[in-house]
């Protein structure tokens, strides 16, 4: 999946963890995106099976996006909770650098950095 279809997951899950409701308004002024692009980034994701739109336009995830979304959250907030503790980067730019890693990052160095924060952590 690409990089940015992985960002309108995380936004969603995100914004309807804050809010409850997500429309595609929502989406393109949390990313600061225009409309249509928004617009076509959301069809892509409904055609992919990751959403669903109601007729009212509200947007949710299916079991498929969620369980993505999910997994791209919890990469985003182990690397940044590792970067802000261990090396003591500035919480900002700890977010910064996890959105961009968080998309090419292996799932066997991911999970060695989650084992690792726990033995730091005790």
């Amino acid at each position: 999946m690409y990089e940015s279809r992985e960002n309108y997951l995380e936004t969603i899950l995100i914004l309807k963890n804050e809010t409850g409701s997500v429309r595609s308004i929502d989406i393109a002024r949390r990313l600061d995106f225009s409309k249509p692009s928004v617009s076509r980034a959301v069809a892509i994701l409904k055609e992919d099976e990751y959403i669903e739109i109601d007729e009212n336009g509200y947007i949710s995830l299916t079991d498929k996006g969620e369980e993505k979304a999910k997994s791209i959250y919890e990469r985003h907030k182990i690397l940044t909770k590792f970067f802000v503790e261990t090396a003591k980067v500035d919480e900002k730019i700890a977010e910064q650098d996890a959105c961009k890693i968080e998309h090419i990052i292996s799932e066997e160095t991911f999970q060695g950095i989650k084992k690792f924060l726990k033995v730091f952590n005790k």
